[in-house]
């Protein structure tokens, strides 16, 4: 059996591999360089080549597009303690067997090893042409070095040359867009389209046409013809957020286009053809949609071709202060205030808070933050009153006396609480809840958001509806009454918001 070659300016690194694969009867051979690597290859060849990617001179990524070159079969595994999206995604792109990432645990390196060498050729050739490279995935994907994200990474750059229809879970505010166009910036179609549709902001009697588009005179208002999503998307990416709220319905039109590869304009009687990649995604259990019939099941096996589950932020809580560095200095770029600094234990603080709302939730905190700290440095004190309330059940040294607020004060509430006192906010007496709300509409008009008055439409009535339900003890004739509709409207619009029991 021939050598294992190890790659790396860091001779503890090359040693632990060395007596590792030693103590499992495999050869290693070291090298401190890539020019020796390559001089070596002139005259020799390993089963596997394992290469860190950051080194003097040529980095392992270069070395790994050479070697690809002139022996396209040789398995190479990247390892770096750099780990991030672009990298992950261009050792794939460039033919790398599997990426390690720095700290390793040295069995799972070892098992790595074996298996490559063990891989059939034809399985191990995995070279892509040489491109343009991968558009960046934004700055919040770069942020992302917990080894729960690295394995979303490694899915994306084993998808990058696939057209494969993509199934995206996790909860509310775990990033499955970013994730989506990652997936469409590291793809062949990365130069087309990228189009986004939320299923459940669009009204049921609009989501059709607004898939599909509509012929001029195709009903009641359509007074031009108009293209759908599918044809916008053409040759890029179709990205369905919130698929589990699709109607049933609309659920037949979307899994015949992607069974034919077709689609009619409504109205229209030609046919059009979709060359678009489907990527979904929802934070429903979709298994659990299917078995009470509100999901069809031949149309989630279409969608679960490839499943990637995004992380809570609570399983990922080492990504939390960069991200926060990132908030805190976008917030302040929108504000046109200096970026805020945050202390060490405030840190520590907010890293320990659980977050239901994920990622968007701390988005929403940095950005209070930026606007309600008295200084420039965020200290404990000036936390959210969840964090802080989280840290006194958490048995934390005690922070409401530090913060010299009433934790019925309703005018320092941060986005997305759900307090019974919030009545007024100010001086100028104005409902804490408008302020919010015109909070929440600005940033979402700021991310260019699609239908945003009708995604807080759909949010404002479920909050309504749910609040009277509970109210008169689920008696729909006194919910109604209370809500000042007919009960009929009520039951249409419990069936809408998937309100019913």
């Amino acid at each position: 059996m021939k050598a294992v070659w190890i790659v790396d300016d860091d001779q503890s690194i090359r040693w632990v591999l060395e007596k590792a694969l030693a103590r499992v009867s495999v050869t290693a051979r070291s090298f401190e360089s890539a020019r020796e690597a390559l001089e070596a290859l002139e005259s020799d060849t390993p089963s596997v080549l394992v290469t860190d990617v950051r080194m003097p001179g040529e980095d392992g990524l270069s070395l790994l597009h050479r070697i690809k070159q002139s022996h396209p079969d040789l398995p190479v595994i990247v390892m770096t303690a750099f780990t991030d999206l672009n990298s992950t995604v261009q050792a794939f792109q460039k033919g790398a067997f599997d990426y390690l990432p720095k700290p390793f645990d040295v069995n799972a390196a070892v098992g790595l090893i074996q298996r490559a060498t063990r891989t059939d050729e034809a399985e191990v050739s995995t070279e892509q042409g040489s491109g343009s490279g991968p558009r960046p995935a934004g700055r919040v994907m770069a942020q992302s070095a917990s080894p729960a994200m690295q394995e979303v990474f490694r899915a994306i750059g084993r998808l990058a040359a696939s057209s494969v229809t993509v199934l995206i879970t996790g909860e509310s505010g775990t990033g499955k867009e970013l994730i989506a166009r990652a997936l469409h910036d590291h793809s062949n179609r990365a130069g087309g389209p990228f189009i986004a549709l939320n299923a459940a902001a669009i009204p049921k009697d609009l989501l059709e046409a607004e898939l599909f588009g509509h012929e001029r005179g195709a009903f009641t208002g359509a007074t031009q013809q108009r293209r759908g999503r599918f044809e916008e998307a053409h040759n890029g990416t179709l990205f369905f957020d919130e698929i589990g709220d699709m109607p049933l319905e609309l659920q037949t039109r979307l899994l015949r286009v992607l069974a034919e590869g077709s689609f009619y304009r409504v109205g229209g009687s030609q046919a059009i053809q979709a060359n678009v990649r489907i990527v979904a995604a929802t934070h429903q259990p979709l298994e659990q949609r299917v078995a009470q019939g509100r999901f069809r099941e031949d149309l989630f096996h279409r969608l679960n071709v490839i499943r990637l589950r995004l992380p809570p932020l609570r399983e990922r809580t080492e990504d939390i202060p960069a991200l926060v560095r990132l908030f805190l200095q976008n917030s302040a770029q929108e504000l046109g205030v200096p970026p805020r600094r945050i202390s060490a234990e405030a840190m520590r603080c907010l890293s320990s808070f659980e977050f239901p709302g994920n990622i968007r939730q701390l988005e929403n905190f940095c950005q209070w933050l930026t606007v309600m700290s008295s200084g420039q440095v965020i200290e404990t004190k000036d936390l959210p009153p969840e964090v802080l309330e989280h840290a006194l059940g958490q048995g934390q040294p005690a922070l409401s006396g530090a913060t010299g607020l009433d934790s019925n004060d309703s005018s320092i509430a941060a986005p997305g609480m759900a307090r019974s006192e919030l009545d007024a906010s100010g001086d100028d007496q104005t409902p804490a809840w408008i302020h919010a709300l015109t909070r929440e509409a600005g940033r979402r008009l700021a991310r260019n958001e699609p239908a945003v008055m009708v995604t807080l439409m759909r949010d404002f009535e479920r909050v309504l509806i749910e609040a009277a339900l509970s109210h008169s003890r689920g008696k729909r004739m006194e919910a109604a009454q209370r809500l000042g509709i007919g009960r009929n409207t009520l039951t249409r619009k419990c069936t809408e918001l998937g309100l019913d029991p």
